[in-house]
């Protein structure tokens, strides 16, 4: 059970990484006025609606709860 959760915690690892990285694609984009066509959503007004945002914000709760689990396993 525990190779289980430590697989759990890194696939959650690696997407949190990947939900910001695309997040600050995003705002990089908005705050230098120009369209990103490689984030989230091409040409979004407010890169905090974008899904890229939620995601990355989903994927951290999910990362620290996962974290807490592989602590309290040990």
């Amino acid at each position: 059970m525990k190779k289980v959760i430590l697989a759990q915690f890194i696939v959650l690892f690696c997407g949190t990484i990947f939900a910001w990285v695309n997040f600050a694609k995003e705002l990089t984009s908005w705050l230098s006025n120009t369209s990103c066509t490689i984030g989230c959503t091409a040409g979004a007004a407010n890169p905090f609606l974008t899904p890229c945002f939620g995601g990355a914000i989903f994927f951290s709760i999910a990362l620290i709860l996962s974290f807490i689990i592989v602590k309290k396993s040990r």
